[in-house]
């Protein structure tokens, strides 16, 4: 069995030796694990950190956004058969050690698409995340009709059947919530599994802005709207 950890990055030399030290410290024993570094037009030493922490690099000549990473990074898994697929984000901001636990629910076939949420649990998550986290959720359930309580987890896990179905055309944050309307349209089964956030300063910064909130709403609406015509 294949697995793909997929790692969106742009710009993160401050923290990314740390992040990718931990993920290559997770051992299976029946999953062969590659680490695929997907450098987003970074233009600080990224790609130098993922080069010395040998693990499979795809780079953007320019910033695509989020989606863009993560779109690239799929093609990348389809390309190499991958039986599954992590999606972990770059700011420091998960657990290795949660990884192990969201995949379970693959392995068992008994989800095709696993959400690792921050909120399910003792939540560290700052009170405007929350906040904006849970419009997020209600955005989602009304446009889609998938109700998930943390829909902008960055730790995702994707089964053999999701990563040939899930097509991401959203380059940006937005993304988050695209994964849901490809899981509504091709009626994946859906799993939370609790996990742990670690907010720091750098995270938070690094982090989709409160402001940005808005425009995403919007480029949401009018995707859905388009998807109708």
């Amino acid at each position: 069995m294949k697995l793909l950890i997929l790692v969106p990055a742009y710009n993160e030399e401050e923290v990314l030796n740390t992040v990718l030290k931990g993920l290559k410290k997770l051992n299976f024993k029946s999953i062969k694990k590659e680490i695929v570094l997907i450098n987003d037009g970074s233009t600080d030493r990224t790609e130098q950190i993922a080069k010395k922490n040998k693990v499979t690099i795809l780079s953007h000549p320019i910033n695509r956004g989020l989606g863009g990473a993560l779109g690239t990074g799929l093609q990348y898994a389809r390309n190499m058969n991958a039986d599954i697929v992590v999606t972990f984000d770059a700011d420091g901001q998960h657990s290795h050690k949660d990884i192990i636990r969201i995949l379970k629910p693959i392995i068992e076939k008994k989800a095709d698409f696993v959400i690792g949420s921050r909120l399910l649990k003792n939540s560290q998550m700052p009170p405007d995340r929350k906040f904006i986290n849970f419009v997020a959720n209600i955005l989602n359930y009304i446009l889609w009709s998938v109700w998930i309580t943390d829909s902008q987890s960055g730790l995702r896990a994707l089964s053999k059947n999701a990563i040939g179905k899930i097509q991401i055309k959203m380059n940006k944050m937005e993304v988050a919530s695209e994964f849901f309307k490809e899981i509504k349209k091709n009626n994946l089964k859906v799993k939370e599994i609790p996990i742990k956030a670690i907010y720091t300063n750098y995270s938070r910064g690094k982090g989709q802005k409160n402001t940005n909130a808005i425009n995403i709403l919007v480029k949401l609406l009018l995707y859905r709207i388009a998807g109708q015509k």
